[in-house]
């Protein structure tokens, strides 16, 4: 590959990572920002015609959001569960697994890489028996209120995975390397993804309880 090539692969690479970052944090914020308004606006909390009132609007639709996620996390519906255990699983994992891994790597903290004689044990291998473990369990139970449970443990181990693609991929261990911005990207664009799926997932209940509430059932005429 000549100078100019890998300069213009360099670039690309900049720009994507910050896009990628951007793209997660916003749709995160969507999630949040779109249910903090729709308790401010069903809620106790004033109409912002001030500063103050903003201000004092905004504490009490923030109480009202926290009382209302939690009680909704209790009372929503098992694939809603599955799907927000999913997403905060897997973007805490990964977020956790960097922080981790600089901390060890600039040889702050008490954690040290893990090693079996020669060989560093990567943490993409407690991650495949994570993933293993939760999906397995998942299949043989068939149990759709289990699975609401099973899949915190599977998005972690999945962030575990998705946080050295790079290394999968190049097979070296390019963590640390320019190749391994692969593996931001990845979870970058892993945690838009699931953080869609969790608004979909709301979306798709939200018209079920709308249009088929009223629809007959099997047998049953118009």
């Amino acid at each position: 590959m000549s100078p100019a090539s890998r300069g213009r692969k360099r670039r690309r690479a900049s720009v994507r990572t910050p896009a990628l970052a951007v793209t997660a944090g916003a749709t995160t914020a969507v999630l949040i920002a779109a249910e903090l308004a729709r308790v401010w606006r069903r809620g106790r909390a004033p109409a912002p015609k001030s500063r103050r009132e903003l201000l004092q609007g905004g504490q009490i639709a923030a109480r009202e959001t926290a009382e209302v996620l939690r009680a909704g996390y209790r009372a929503g519906a098992a694939n809603e569960t599955a799907a927000l255990n999913l997403f905060l699983s897997f973007g805490a994992t990964f977020a956790v697994a960097r922080a981790v891994t600089h901390s060890i790597r600039s040889g702050a903290g008490p954690l040290r890489n893990l090693e079996i004689g020669r060989h560093h044990i990567h943490h993409f291998v407690p991650g495949i028996l994570l993933v293993l473990a939760a999906g397995g369990t998942s299949v043989v139970m068939r149990h759709e209120h289990l699975d609401q449970w099973l899949a915190a443990p599977f998005g972690a181990g999945a962030a575990l995975i998705v946080d050295e693609t790079a290394l999968l991929i190049e097979l070296a261990d390019v963590y640390w390397s320019e190749k391994g911005v692969l593996s931001i990207d990845a979870g970058l664009g892993a945690v838009s993804a699931l953080a869609c799926l969790a608004l979909g997932v709301r979306v798709v209940r939200r018209g079920e309880a709308a249009i088929l509430s009223g629809a007959p059932g099997p047998g049953q005429s118009m």
